[in-house]
């Protein structure tokens, strides 16, 4: 894997003359708005509704834990993979209908664990793979394809791909271990882990209520996002034109992208906000005041722009709204290779129509010349069609498999 270079300083005229030389990376900044205020003792009882025409875990109030799990289908001998596919997603409605409600899966051994949900939600999906494993390509969405390269990623096969995804969150991290354990030891005669992912964010009382959470760089992430009704329905929901079973399920694109921390520490504040654009204490771009403040890509000083072309936000910036996504981060801090500091970053889940024409154009742009690159690999990649909700008495993926 090729070294990053090491920057000790970032000169401004030098860093806004090299915007047009230097277009991975993803959005750092934006995420759904964090968890409203509740006090502590009712955090353990919260529960999010299962039922519903989308699953849970895309427009929920992000929780403070989060587990992704890639599996692959691995049918037993006398069942093909679509039987196989079929079993997994009955067994995963069954567990999941009880355990966001605080009830004990049927062949659940700890019980007492599963009567604190702490706002757990269970989130199903599908790779390519699944599909054409099963015989279901002709039913697979189109937007549900392979992202393009990007010249500045470094991908390790340990956390790419999979036929199935098992996303989990919750404000408490034992009923996430707890779902996670009970949910997986029930297909595991039909799967086999490909890889698990664990993040988090802030914690319950920690920050202002409905303020953004910070990544493990130091920078307030989770401004600009998605939050009105409106913009989910026509950026986030498919409305089913292509695939009739689809509507009201989305692609989500899972990024992990790890972050150069022992080089990013050697930056000064004012070059770290100059690469991002914002201000490190209060979030706000470098033409305003507040988190929330537009910025001003156009506001210059002696000439040279106060928010460089090439910063994160100015290229990440959405050049126009069918280039919006919702972003749901999250955090991760993983036991280092031998030799090295840390192994941290961001698992950076958007969930989108259709990642071509709205993620895929932003990406592309970072990866030509975002500022922040030599302090941001990206080293896993992995998409999956979201199943659509259901109503009591279905079965996830039900009209999928009819």
């Amino acid at each position: 894997m090729a070294e990053r270079p090491r920057r000790a300083a970032v000169n401004r005229r030098h860093f806004v003359a090299g915007s047009a030389a230097a277009l991975t990376g993803v959005s750092l900044a934006g995420c759904a708005t964090a968890s409203p205020s509740r006090r502590v003792e009712d955090v353990g009882a919260s529960v999010e509704p299962f039922y519903g025409r989308h699953q849970g875990g895309v427009a929920t109030v992000p929780q403070a834990h989060a587990q992704f799990v890639g599996l692959d289908l691995v049918p037993p001998p006398g069942r093909n993979a679509r039987d196989a596919l079929g079993a997994v997603l009955r067994l995963w409605t069954s567990d999941a209908e009880r355990l966001t409600q605080g009830r004990p899966a049927l062949a659940d051994t700890e019980p007492e664990l599963a009567a604190q949900p702490a706002r757990l939600t269970v989130t199903v999906g599908l790779g390519a793979s699944a599909f054409d494993r099963a015989g279901l390509n002709h039913t697979r969405p189109a937007t549900l394809s392979e992202l393009p390269p990007f010249g500045t990623d470094e991908l390790d096969p340990r956390w790419c791909g999979g036929d199935l995804l098992l996303q989990l969150c919750a404000d408490d991290p034992v009923a996430l271990a707890h779902a996670g354990r009970v949910m997986l030891k029930s297909v595991r005669s039909m799967t086999r882990q490909r890889w698990r992912q664990r993040g988090f964010r802030n914690a319950h009382g920690v920050g202002r209520p409905g303020g953004s959470m910070r990544n493990l760089m130091g920078q307030v992430d989770g401004t600009a996002n998605l939050r009105e009704d409106a913009e989910f329905e026509r950026l986030v929901w498919d409305d089913g034109a292509d695939q009739r079973w689809f509507a009201g399920g989305t692609v989500l694109v899972l990024r992990r992208i790890r972050a150069e921390m022992d080089t990013w520490d050697e930056l000064s504040r004012d070059a770290k906000e100059l690469v991002v654009g914002r201000r490190l204490d209060t979030g706000a771009p470098l033409t305003g005041q507040k988190e929330t403040d537009a910025p001003d890509f156009g506001a210059q000083v002696g000439g040279i722009p106060v928010i460089a072309p090439n910063s994160h936000i100015a290229l990440a910036h959405p050049r126009s709204d069918g280039e919006r996504f919702l972003r749901r981060p999250y955090n991760y801090d993983d036991p280092p290779a031998a030799g090295a500091t840390t192994d941290s970053g961001l698992l950076f889940a958007t969930y989108q129509r259709n990642p071509a024409t709205q993620f895929v154009p932003v990406q592309e742009r970072l990866a030509a010349a975002d500022g922040l690159n030599p302090w941001i690999t990206t080293i896993g990649s992995a998409s999956f069609a979201i199943l659509p909700g259901v109503q009591p008495g279905q079965t996830l993926g039900e009209a999928l498999l009819a």
